[in-house]
């Protein structure tokens, strides 16, 4: 038995102790590249002791040669070593092992004093720690409550003050947008909607769009567990950077809730992505093990002369035409968005709501309001309001379990922003094929085929290429392909081919790849079918002895099958990880290269007031060195109508504006016609899923 000597970065007490600094997770204060800090109350056995730090064990990790390290320890050692710091034999971090639930369940029950001991002497369980400081440490709920004073004018933005403008001209990054510098000097072809100078007098304007470079952990468990983001963007795409699409509901990193939809990702353990290609840099992202991301995270925009802060006592909901944020309610939009403010007699009153997720779209969920309860009582939030924020923390991907958090550690008042859903009867036909509501829920998006008028070439370095096989076979013999995507899935994909089975007959031919788009099959139409009803008739057509099959494969200068020329053993896991044909997907930038005619479209309407931004930048359009480019959302700013309407993703390509085709456009065209829409604007984009890792 070994007592343990507590590692202690700072001194205990709350003097001194700032909320930037001090971890979250152990309360103590340290580096972000450190491990956390623990007091701990009783004799630790030496099998609990990692060899490196001599501290109880964190994020146990086992050796091929029998030793176990904490996970930082031995990372970092392995960074400078190739060996086990104890018998010196060959190691490499992937073939270590996460120790087992046995080892792991020990060392969470060790006994630990809370770090801010003056105040508060609590003894808990090490796994413990955390709830304690978030939900009853008065030192800790000290510290957020100042932090959250501080930052008052934060919750203004995001509630959206009516008369908001932005200055374009004198943007400038504070110091934490230091590793940013393309704001200052924009790369060619992006525009930006999102900054727009205002032209009206009367309104305070935004200076600054705030921005902060972070560094974001993540661990697998598991070699091939996913992350659960999806990916756009690279150097071989308009986007040019590596953009964060979408965060997979309860994969590690919604669990982990660190990361957001927008934000940028500017190294990987080291790595800079700023000048790969997408394959590249999904390779990189789906190393095994820990990953260390470098993000730069758009945080919205900072008032120039914040206006004294308004407190309402009662909702501040809008009129059914606008929303607070400036976003008017319309058939398009998801609903109202509101802000209710709650008032509890005593802190620890319960408000008297029960939330929940839902299995079809993410984020936080009023359930219910108990009979009696303070929320009831006031009247203002309803059943199925979607809670956006609560007390200035963005809750769009959040769980109950954070928003039960936010809202026990809130004094008497809690400001809530939720969406209301439309009410069905003002779900209309303004779109343009017409929206049929289903109640309190969401309207299902409208997609029609891309017009003739919206057509336009991939972007540069994307090309496709038809293909025809026509093999005789016996009836009973199966073409040896599975498949996915149909117009009935999300982003209405085409039908395309997730394996070629060595045991069919198109494998034999060679001809038919993974990832190919069927076209059709003896001269079926298979491109507006369902998934469903491709399977039935593929299954008829392939029961007879002729078969004829059509598809499209799409190329790319910098695609996956050339760089596994070049690295073929580094990229095989852009495939193989994920070689079972029910999980395959393709990687984004395949469908880049895909005619437009095969495209599904889809109208988005944004509404605002006076002169507040859309909410998002652009980037494409002509230009000397490229040529013409499709114009691609890359960036969707928050608290703006793009934030909260929630369709529109980054890697989106905007087909039209208003009905006008953005086709042949340059910025000049295209930035007075996006300014000109003062109130409301409809843009026709096609959205395809971001590579998945």
């Amino acid at each position: 038995m070994a007592m343990t000597e507590t590692k202690v970065a700072g001194s205990s007490s709350a003097a001194g102790l700032s909320w930037a600094r001090v971890c979250k997770e152990c309360g103590q204060q340290h580096d972000g590249q450190e491990s956390h800090l623990y007091e701990y109350q009783d004799d630790v056995d030496d099998e609990l002791v990692c060899h490196i730090c001599l501290q109880p064990l964190l994020r146990p990790m086992d050796t091929p040669c029998g030793h176990t390290y904490c996970f930082h320890c031995l990372s970092n050692f392995l960074k400078e070593q190739d060996f086990c710091p104890v018998d010196r034999q060959r190691l490499q971090l992937h073939q270590c092992r996460p120790s087992s639930l046995l080892v792991r369940n020990l060392l969470d029950k060790l006994t630990v004093m809370c770090p801010h001991s003056t105040e508060c002497q609590q003894q808990m369980q090490r796994c413990e720690l955390q709830p304690h400081l978030h939900n009853r440490c008065p030192v800790f709920r000290r510290l957020r409550e100042e932090a959250e004073k501080r930052k008052r004018p934060s919750w203004n933005e995001l509630k959206g003050r009516k008369g908001d403008g932005e200055s374009s001209g004198e943007a400038k990054h504070s110091a934490t947008q230091s590793r940013n510098p393309s704001r200052e000097q924009p790369e060619p072809g992006l525009i930006n909607p999102a900054y727009e100078e205002s032209e009206e007098d009367n309104t305070p304007l935004r200076s600054s769009l705030v921005a902060e470079a972070n560094v974001v952990e993540l661990f697998r468990e598991e070699p091939e567990e996913e992350l659960g983001l999806r990916i756009v963007g690279g150097k071989d795409t308009p986007l040019g950077n590596i953009v964060i699409q979408e965060i997979i509901r309860d994969s590690l990193a919604a669990r982990d809730g660190r990361l957001a939809p927008g934000d940028h990702i500017l190294e990987v353990n080291d790595v800079s992505l700023a000048s790969v290609p997408h394959s590249r840099a999904i390779a990189v992202l789906r190393q095994p093990s820990l990953l260390r991301l470098t993000v730069m995270q758009e945080k919205g925009f900072k008032t120039r002369d914040p206006r004294p802060d308004h407190h309402p006592s009662s909702s501040n909901a809008s009129q059914p035409t606008h929303g607070p944020h400036g976003n008017p309610t319309s058939n398009h939009n998801p609903g109202t968005v509101l802000q209710v403010t709650l008032m509890k007699s005593q802190r620890t009153e319960p408000l008297g709501i029960k939330l929940i997720r839902k299995s079809d779209e993410s984020g936080v969920f009023i359930l219910d309001l108990l009979s009696g309860g303070l929320a009831a009582k006031d009247g203002k939030l309803r059943n199925n309001d979607k809670v956006l924020a609560i007390n200035g923390h963005d809750l769009r991907h959040g769980t109950p379990e954070s928003a039960a958090q936010i809202i026990q550690a809130s004094e008497v008042r809690v400001n809530f922003v939720v969406m209301r859903p439309a009410e069905s009867q003002e779900d209309g036909g303004s779109s343009r094929e017409g929206q049929h509501g289903r109640g309190a829920r969401r309207p299902e998006p409208q997609y029609f085929r891309r017009q003739s008028t919206y057509m336009k070439d991939p972007p540069g370095g994307f090309s496709s290429q038809e293909k025809t096989v026509s093999l005789k076979k016996e009836p009973r013999l199966s073409l040896g392909i599975t498949i996915a995507g149909g117009r009935d899935c999300r982003s209405r994909l085409p039908v395309y081919i997730t394996s070629v089975q060595p045991v069919g007959c198109l494998h034999r031919d060679g001809t038919i790849k993974k990832g190919d788009v069927l076209l059709s099959i003896n001269g079926v139409d298979l491109t507006q079918l369902t998934y469903n009803e491709a399977v039935s008739v593929l299954k008829a057509q392939t029961a007879q002895s002729q078969v004829v099959l059509r598809v499209i494969q799409t190329l790319s200068e910098d695609s996956e099958e050339d760089s596994e020329a070049a690295n073929k053993d580094e990229l095989e896991s852009l495939d193989d990880l994920r070689d079972d044909a029910l999980n395959w997907t393709p990687l984004w930038t395949r469908w880049l290269g895909l005619p437009s005619h095969m495209h599904w479209c889809r109208d988005i309407v944004l509404q605002k007031t006076n002169n507040e931004s859309w909410g998002f930048s652009i980037v494409g359009g002509y230009e000397e060195s490229h040529g013409q480019q499709p114009f691609f959302i890359k960036t969707i700013v928050p608290g703006t109508p793009a934030h909260f309407d929630g369709r529109l993703k980054c890697g989106d390509e905007i087909v039209a504006v208003n009905g006008a085709t953005t086709v042949g456009m340059n910025n000049s065209s295209l930035i007075p016609m996006l300014k000109l829409q003062k109130n409301k604007v409809t843009l026709t984009v096609v959205s395809w899923p971001g590579s998945l890792v």
